[in-house]
């Protein structure tokens, strides 16, 4: 590991311990800072009403008002993910109603994107909403820093990441793609322990200057776009405990190995690839039945490009 990343990890990375709320209560107030979360959700109606109710019991009454607002953008459930998610407090807000000049394409990053026409937090925290047995520790650990070091600009959640019984075994494509790509690519991000975690906080100055690759790419493609955009001191790390959350099977993992990838090449070359698909198999009747899936190529530019963006900040 480079001495520079060495110096890093002693200096960046932190425990959810380390600032108490009302520290950051002392901190939100002083600054005028304002927060927004952001929950992704496609889907989610066992999992997002606990967390949206977690988020609210802890971190928005009266005596703790660290979270200014919360809203889920639904990517298209076909469930009752966004009534769940109403009823336990979140504003709601579809995918498609955001910026609808602009067709909407399937996507986590699509959906990122887009929060950041719908909300107006000066901190925007994300979180994913397949988490179990969730803790407010995942929204407090990564804004905290935020809030209370003027020169970090970008924190994400590390914690274990469990795979059954089978502690640190989770984040398959972490280790199996991304920490190699990393390592040999972009060594600074080496001291990164969950590159490819879905919980994270920036400041929105940040966010809305950096593309968002439209899908399973996005946690690569800020990372490593935020490096070269604010600097290694600017970014941090929190240790927020354990991650539980519903684990995707081998061929949606290859999927995601694919787009992951596929990030980390435009911005090796910021080129063409090839031929942008992954073929898998499955066995039919007939044997190994070949399936063919497009990677997605498709990036979203910084917000700042957005006319409707630039006309909302006027206002």
């Amino acid at each position: 590991m480079l001495e520079e990343v060495e110096r890093w990890l002693s200096r960046r990375s932190w425990s959810v311990s380390d600032r108490p709320l009302p520290q950051l209560i002392a901190a939100k107030r002083a600054s005028g800072t304002s927060v927004s979360v952001v929950l992704p959700a496609l889907n989610e109606e066992e999992t997002v009403g606990e967390i949206v109710a977690e988020i609210r019991r802890v971190l928005m009454t009266e005596r703790v008002p660290l979270v200014d607002e919360l809203v889920v953008i639904d990517s298209g459930s076909t469930d009752r993910t966004a009534e769940v998610a109403r009823a336990a407090g979140a504003r709601v807000v579809h995918r498609d109603a955001i910026l609808p000049r602009i067709p909407a394409v399937p996507g986590k990053g699509e959906v990122l994107w887009r929060s950041l026409l719908v909300t107006s937090g000066d901190i925007v925290c994300f979180v994913d909403a397949d988490l179990k047995d969730f803790s407010a520790d995942f929204v407090s650990g990564t804004v905290g820093p935020l809030l209370t070091d003027p020169g970090v600009d970008f924190v994400k959640a590390m914690y274990d990441r469990p795979l059954g019984s089978a502690a640190g075994q989770g984040g398959r494509v972490t280790e199996l793609v991304a920490r190699p790509v990393l390592n040999l690519h972009w060594p600074l991000l080496a001291g990164f322990v969950q590159p490819l975690g879905g919980e994270y906080a920036a400041r929105r100055s940040l966010l809305e200057r950096l593309p968002f690759p439209v899908g399973y790419g996005v946690e690569l493609g800020l990372l490593v776009d935020a490096l070269h955009t604010v600097g290694l001191d600017a970014l941090g790390q929190v240790d927020v405990g354990v991650r539980k959350h519903r684990h995707q099977d081998g061929q949606a993992l290859g999927r995601m190995a694919a787009a992951i990838y596929r990030t980390a090449q435009l911005r090796l070359a910021r080129g063409h690839l090839v031929r942008p698909v992954l073929t898998q198999f499955e066995r039919g009747e007939q044997g190994f039945e070949p399936r063919t899936h497009d990677v997605d190529t498709e990036e979203r530019p910084p917000m700042t490009e957005i006319a409707e963006y630039a006309e909302r900040r006027v206002a």
